[in-house]
């Protein structure tokens, strides 16, 4: 009962846009950019228990030119953030960005000066993955629904487009010290 049975005469239709989705889907190789605390779980992902090679990310990538998700894990400081756009630019496209943690989300605790209240000012995140920290679980879960926006995801100018148009919201942002009705 293989696919070449259910299929006529051994010829499978699809779009190219769902191929390269496919594909792209069961080859994403992440970036290691563990800050904190989350990293320790991120790190438990890949391991036997959770085994993220399951979903073909085995393998977590020092350089930011083989990787295609960055995952930052934990709290982003003032001087941290050029280094990670740095490290985002250089990523070869497309890209994804899941921002795990509270502390990558929304600054978490760190309500003060140092601490980037969302890594969001800084790159453009395709998810947020909350909790402190998140168990493993939840970055496997999270990971699977950026499969499912990566195999549905346009090719080409029109790719090209939204990734601009998210970059300039994400930047043109207001800071959330100068966002009305927050409880201080």
């Amino acid at each position: 009962m293989g696919l070449e049975e259910k299929l006529p005469s051994g010829i499978l239709l699809t779009t190219v846009e769902g191929l390269a989705g496919y594909a792209r889907r069961n080859s994403m190789w992440p970036a290691t950019f563990g800050l904190a605390c989350c990293a320790i779980e991120m790190m438990a992902s890949g391991a036997p228990r959770y085994d993220l090679a399951r979903f073909g990310m085995e393998v977590f990538r020092a350089s930011p030119r083989q990787a295609d998700l960055m995952i930052v894990a934990g709290r982003v400081s003032q001087k941290m953030a050029p280094v990670l756009r740095q490290i985002y630019d250089q990523m070869p496209n497309p890209k994804w960005v899941l921002a795990m943690g509270v502390c990558a989300s929304s600054g978490g605790m760190f309500n003060n000066y140092a601490i980037v209240q969302g890594v969001d000012h800084v790159v453009p995140v395709d998810m947020y993955l909350p909790g402190c920290p998140p168990r493993p679980e939840m970055l496997i879960d999270a990971i699977l629904k950026i499969h499912d926006q990566v195999r549905h995801q346009k090719l080409g100018a029109h790719r090209e487009a939204e990734v601009l148009d998210l970059e300039q919201a994400a930047m043109s942002a207001l800071p959330s010290e100068q966002m009305k009705g927050l409880m201080r």
